[in-house]
């Protein structure tokens, strides 16, 4: 297994694989031939960013069967899905602010990210699992209440695209089985989530394959795949929000109203 990381140095971004405290270098590009360049720097020390750049981001909607039994709605049978501006964003550690436009609840969802390592398009399973390059860490937070605010349109992409509503990182797992991680969340050191990736109705090679037949995924894309039970809002002055999967790692943000 490899954890890819990317970071600012000197102005410019840069990317390695991390090793326990420390980034191993690397130059070219992380999806396509990278090589170490044989120097280290202290995670420590490294200005974090987004562990890639995607041209979109996916978001799945019910995709976990204990949610969808909770919510009493039916398992879908195709995914459901928006696109969130890839203006949303954000660093892992970064302070994420309350829009100064909305007033309503806002929530956080923790949640599995796939990360696509080819272009990607008419995939059968097999080549979508082939075209999977890793996995991170998502919180992929919502402003509830606009959602159902016009009766007349579901508003899910404006909910979920604004600035800073999408941390996702520190780092991009490679080689990991997605079926035997467990995601958590916690809020204010308090636990609010913890489900097995195993309950989704669309496992991450299945995802990939049906959503290349709308559209071709590109290096780098980010697909969120959807929460499950215990997501709220965050209600304090300032809200310490810690997605963690064992094997990826734990993406760390604030949120303040």
């Amino acid at each position: 297994m490899s954890q890819w990381i990317r970071f600012e140095e000197d102005g410019q971004a840069q990317f390695g694989t991390l090793e326990g405290d420390a980034i191993h270098v690397h130059r070219g590009d992380m999806f396509g031939i990278a090589a170490a360049t044989g120097r280290t720097l202290p995670l420590a020390q490294a200005k974090l960013l987004a562990p890639t750049v995607p041209s979109k981001i996916i978001a799945l909607w019910n995709n976990f069967h204990q949610l969808a039994a909770k919510l009493n709605v039916a398992v879908p049978p195709e995914p459901l899905y928006l696109l969130k501006a890839p203006t949303s964003i954000t660093a892992p550690g970064a302070t994420v602010a309350r829009p100064p436009s909305y007033d309503g609840r806002v929530v956080y969802e923790g949640e599995l990210g796939i990360v696509i390592g080819k272009p990607c398009s008419n995939a059968s399973e097999a080549e979508a699992a082939d075209a999977i390059f890793g996995y991170t860490c998502v919180n992929d937070i919502t402003a509830g209440d606009i959602i159902t605010r016009d009766s007349t349109f579901a508003q899910w992409v404006r909910a979920k695209s604004f600035d800073g509503f999408g941390p996702f990182g520190p780092v991009i797992a490679t080689d990991i089985d997605p079926a035997t991680l467990v995601v958590k969340t916690l809020l204010n050191g308090d636990e609010r989530q913890n489900y097995p990736v195993a309950d989704m109705v669309f496992p991450p090679a299945r995802l990939v394959s049906l959503i290349s037949r709308d559209m071709t995924l590109l290096p780098g894309d980010l697909i969120c795949c959807g929460t499950s039970l215990g997501v709220g809002a965050m209600k304090e002055a300032e809200n310490d929000v810690r997605v963690s999967i064992e094997g990826i790692g734990c993406l760390e943000n604030r949120f303040v109203q």
